[in-house]
């Protein structure tokens, strides 16, 4: 991994698709703007090796289920390029993700005490957080330099394919993204959840009691897939 979003570090399926934005010169400033940040030592998170883990851990043509975040954890030693996941070490967890394991047991009575979320991604779930870097201690500190056009390429890129796609937005930041699906879902091929997000400020406003992960197996397993493991 370089030390910009380069696109010869992309895995190759999301490289084909996004081949035009990450030529492009929004993402030609966002490279600028992080090589300076790097250069002043300016401490980022999550690990350059872990910017494009979303990407790597889930490809294009594997993508059945998109679970949509903001930005990383700002808190050292958490964030590793999975939305809402940590570092299989972290105790105690981050609130909301608490909140998404509190709801996962009262749907399907799954109990996750590792927060790791990467066994969700390897069968499909593709963990997208809009902003894919942050400053230490700084939640949004990078939004609008230029992540937002990548990562909404890769939103449109699924929501144009084919194959149906579940897309799970929880929080009004994420259900702003749905005007990027809503174009491309005339037939209604595609899923679209969305809650409040759970965080502790809104998780008792609907977040609970929403039932996304039953949700989501249901339209899998109605065509023909097989329903994602919800364990960590």
């Amino acid at each position: 991994m370089t030390d910009t979003p380069q696109h010869t570090a992309m895995e190759s399926s999301w490289q084909a698709q996004l081949s035009t934005v990450l030529n492009s010169e929004p993402i030609n400033r966002l490279r600028d703007f992080l090589r300076e940040q790097l250069r002043c030592d300016t401490p980022l998170l999550p690990a350059k090796v872990d910017w494009l883990n979303a990407f790597t851990a889930t490809p294009f043509d594997k993508v059945r289920v998109v679970i949509l975040g903001q930005d990383p954890y700002p808190t050292p030693g958490h964030a590793h390029g999975l939305s809402f996941s940590v570092r299989p070490t972290v105790r105690p967890l981050p609130k909301s993700l608490i909140n998404i394991f509190q709801e996962l047991r009262d749907d399907l009575g799954i109990e996750n005490t590792c927060g790791d979320l990467t066994p969700w991604a390897e069968q499909g779930v593709l963990l997208l957080n809009a902003v894919l870097t942050v400053p230490a201690g700084q939640s949004a500190g990078h939004q609008n330099k230029g992540w937002e056009v990548l990562t909404d390429a890769a939103i449109e890129a699924l929501a144009a394919r084919e194959k149906p796609v579940v897309f799970v937005l929880w929080g009004v930041f994420a259900q702003k993204k749905r005007a990027l699906i809503e174009p491309h879902n005339q037939d209604k091929r595609h899923l679209i959840i969305q809650s409040p997000h759970p965080s502790p400020l809104s998780a008792y406003r609907g977040f609970f009691g929403s039932r996304p992960f039953s949700k989501i197996n249901a339209f899998l397993e109605e065509r023909g897939e097989p329903p994602i493991d919800w364990h960590t």
